[in-house]
């Protein structure tokens, strides 16, 4: 274990060096939580709730830091690491690639839930964002939101052939996903083309259950997201490991 940490700590210096992978998951979200915290505040979405804009702003912005590192950066780092031969140098020695593997996931899974504690914290300091759900409610949502997109970063990974493959896969998908969810503007603002498009887009049932979740829905009223989400990590996963499997990783 004591190497495992020497591991992670190393990795999380490679994090931080990384003005891309930090500025997406820590000062982009806060800086769209006051862009549009200061245009609207916390005004109620309309007569018939009390909830406001930015109580179903943050956890969809939740879910964009979720997505920036599991459709973005680890799977960027992955390929990166890859294609510069570093897993052949670490599998010749004690440590191996897999160590280096793991830790990376956990790294990416740590600053991404320490990107959503921030975002919470200042959405609760400066907007009072209402959060009606339980707390392990929320933390089954993101984790398996965390899995769903962390799974499908992992198979761009695999279906890339290079770094530069990989790259226009996840910037591709992720801005995509990212406008098209409603993660930066509620989907209610779309129009029927658009809606027809969002719902067919994994990240849009991660909006909807953080969403729902924070605002009280219980994991049984967020069945069909959750299914869904499930699935997506479960055939991401599958697929991903058998097209590792054929690629010259050592």
């Amino acid at each position: 274990m004591k190497r495992f940490f020497v591991i992670c700590k190393m990795i999380l210096r490679l994090f931080l060096r990384d003005f891309y992978s930090f500025f997406f998951t820590l000062a982009f979200p806060v800086f769209l939580l006051f862009l549009f915290g200061s245009i609207y505040g916390n005004a109620p979405i309309d007569h018939e709730t009390a909830f406001g804009i930015m109580d179903i702003s943050v956890p969809a912005y939740s879910v964009m830091v979720i997505g920036v590192n599991g459709l973005m950066s680890l799977p960027l780092t992955l390929s990166g690491f890859k294609e510069k031969k570093i897993y052949k140098r670490f599998d010749a020695t004690p440590v191996g690639k897999k160590q280096i593997l793991w830790a990376q996931v956990c790294i990416h899974v740590m600053m991404t839930l320490i990107g959503i504690a921030i975002l919470l914290l200042l959405g609760f300091l400066y907007y009072h964002i209402q959060i009606k759900g339980s707390f392990l409610s929320i933390c089954i949502g993101i984790l398996v939101s965390i899995a769903a997109l962390f799974s499908i970063g992992f198979l761009f990974t695999a279906v890339g052939h290079d770094l530069k493959s990989t790259s226009i896969l996840c910037y591709s998908f992720y801005f995509i996903m990212l406008f098209l969810s409603g993660a930066t503007m509620p989907d209610t603002l779309f129009p029927e083309p658009l809606k027809t498009i969002s719902n067919l887009l994994p990240m849009t049932y991660a909006v909807d259950l953080m969403q729902g979740l924070f605002l009280k829905d219980s994991l049984f009223q967020c069945g069909m997201e959750i299914s869904v989400l499930v699935i997506l990590t479960v055939i991401s996963t599958v697929i991903g490991a058998c097209l590792y499997r054929k690629k010259d990783w050592t």
